[in-house]
């Protein structure tokens, strides 16, 4: 029998006594997805490939519990490349499983890759959809919801019935057009439609909800749009915010809720008024959109006693010009300290009142124009994306050959406009603050895979270090995806605890697609597989270490 040295026998003991736990306290989830594409769907009455989950649209629900193994069999029946990320989703000590084109090589037409991870030390409401070709333009997006252990009691009552809303901009055509529209450079093709869970105002096929009255139910909803921010309303009836993507908030009480695109929130809503229908309403943010238009998604909220038919005008937002909503709302949104989440520990026992940092990001997100073509870039540098995955490269000769650690400033901008694979270093097990910079018209928004971000700070014009006395380091939510007004910045904190090579990107789909995003390599030299996994066995291969 082989014997094992002392630090050894340690290791293997710890990692034996952690894997049995988890399976004690855990479940494996097993799923297989045919992706294909689908014609006769027709979310908005034309004739527009929609690519669907087992013929779903939007795709099915993947219900699970913290720490939970998910085992996902992806078949794609397409003819084109595809990848599908978790969105929110931290993949602990994974990257080889996060689903975007730096960590993965993509499921070739004809074949299937089964994704495997675990939703370890999560709770809350998140998406999953497609990463690469501008898929999700045309679909593949669905539900997640982690739910709680049952040790870990929720921070309110048991709700009656939980609802999941995907709520998104639509384009009439196809997502292969638009993506050639974009990659000539025209960039005014805008969305035609708002959906809700894949219904359209016109036709008549608004999405219901049926309530009882006198019941309380939490309503998880997701933006899985491409372009537009939204505010969400229900007629006559307010709100109770209670999460947001991972984070238990301050339950506070609202009558509308501004949701950027990748933002996840859950509320809840109490069914306490006469026994009718009510209108639901989603309508984008710095668009004129009359009442009418096909540009505000409506829904029904359906009393299951009810003989009144819906009536009325639309329920009124805020102006969609109105950032100062915005905003004020977003500050309003703090971290519930004193709530469990996927840990008995009170969120606030993990707080940032007094951390020191290890780096600092200011990361500028423009429209710049490179060798005549429409980019959008971080600090003048528009992403390239090589042929070989970067934590392919990175595992099997330290990225020579596919890319330069740490060749573009993470502070300021090159001096001119460039494509380049924008990859740098993140210290491991570092304080990051990261301050993004929108010199855009829009509102953009932001996500790092494999991580939370702390929302500490919002604010307008150039930001400077002296502005770091305005943050909220007492109670800042995290979440995983944050918005950046026009002409404004936001500023987080990140704690690089997790291993591997991580996306940080746009979520604005034309702007991740046409090169605002960059990769972060947060790297641990230890081998031990506790701190970071190794490939797994079925790792797809392409670029350089393309199997004939």
């Amino acid at each position: 029998m082989a014997i094992i040295g002392n630090r050894s026998w340690l290791i293997f003991y710890i990692t034996v006594v952690t894997t049995l736990l988890v399976l004690v306290t855990a479940d494996n989830i097993f799923l297989e997805w045919q992706v294909n594409i689908d014609t006769t769907i027709k979310p908005i009455a034309v004739d527009q490939p929609v690519i669907t989950i087992n013929g779903m649209f939007p795709g099915p629900l993947i219900n699970a519990t913290t720490n939970d193994a998910i085992h996902v069999n992806v078949f794609n029946n397409m003819d084109e490349p595809l990848l599908i990320t978790w969105n929110g989703i931290q993949q602990r000590l994974n990257s080889w499983q996060d689903g975007v084109s730096g960590t993965n090589c993509p499921i070739q037409p004809g074949s299937n890759w089964t994704y495997v991870f675990i939703v370890k030390d999560q709770i809350g409401t998140f998406s999953y959809f497609p990463s690469i070709n501008f898929h999700k333009a045309g679909g593949a997006f669905g539900p997640i919801r982690v739910n709680n252990r049952v040790v870990i009691p929720i921070p309110f009552p048991k709700p009656y019935g939980q609802f999941d809303l995907l709520i998104g901009d639509w384009f009439d055509t196809s997502f292969k057009d638009v993506r050639s529209h974009l990659s000539k450079s025209e960039l005014d093709l805008l969305p035609n439609a708002m959906l809700m869970n894949g219904h359209s105002r016109y036709p008549q096929t608004n999405q219901t909800i049926v309530v009882e009255q006198g019941e309380t139910y939490l309503i998880r909803i997701s933006n899985v749009g491409t372009e537009w921010s939204i505010n969400f309303r229900i007629q006559n009836h307010q709100m109770l915010l209670v999460e947001t993507e991972g984070s238990y908030t301050n339950q506070i009480m609202i009558d509308s809720l501004d949701i950027h695109v990748g933002q996840s929130y859950s509320v809840l809503l109490t069914s306490n008024q006469e026994e009718a229908d009510y209108y639901i309403v989603a309508s984008p943010k710095m668009v004129n959109a009359p009442e009418s238009s096909n540009l505000v998604g409506v829904g029904v909220l359906h009393y299951d006693d009810s003989t009144k038919p819906i009536h009325g005008p639309l329920p009124s937002g805020p102006d969609p010009f109105d950032l100062s909503f915005s905003v004020n709302q977003a500050k309003s949104i703090r971290w519930n300290l004193t709530a469990g989440a996927a840990r008995p520990n009170p969120q606030g026992t993990f707080n940032v009142s007094n951390v020191t940092l290890s780096q600092t990001f200011i990361l500028q997100g423009s429209l710049s124009n490179i060798s005549r073509s429409a980019r959008y870039s971080i600090n003048n540098v528009s992403y390239s994306i090589p042929n070989t995955a970067l934590k392919l490269a990175d595992y099997y000769n330290n990225g020579t050959g596919t890319y330069q650690l740490d060749a573009y400033s993470t502070n300021s901008s090159n001096p001119i406009a460039i494509d380049g694979t924008f990859v740098v270093s993140g210290t491991h097990n570092g304080w990051l603050e990261i301050v993004f910079e929108n010199n855009l018209p829009v509102i953009d928004t932001w996500h790092l895979d494999g991580f939370g971000f702390y929302v500490v700070g919002f604010g307008v014009g150039d930001w400077a270090p002296e502005m770091r006395s305005s943050y909220n380091l007492y109670d800042p939510v995290v979440r995983s995806t944050v918005q950046v007004y026009p002409g404004a910045w936001t500023a987080v904190y990140v704690y690089l605890d997790n291993p591997g090579m991580w996306n940080l990107r746009s979520q604005v789909l034309k702007h991740w697609y046409l090169g605002q995003e960059l990769y972060i390599r947060v790297y641990d030299p230890d081998p031990n597989p506790a701190k970071e996994r190794q490939p797994p066995s079925n790792l797809l291969y392409c670029g350089m270490y393309s199997v004939s």
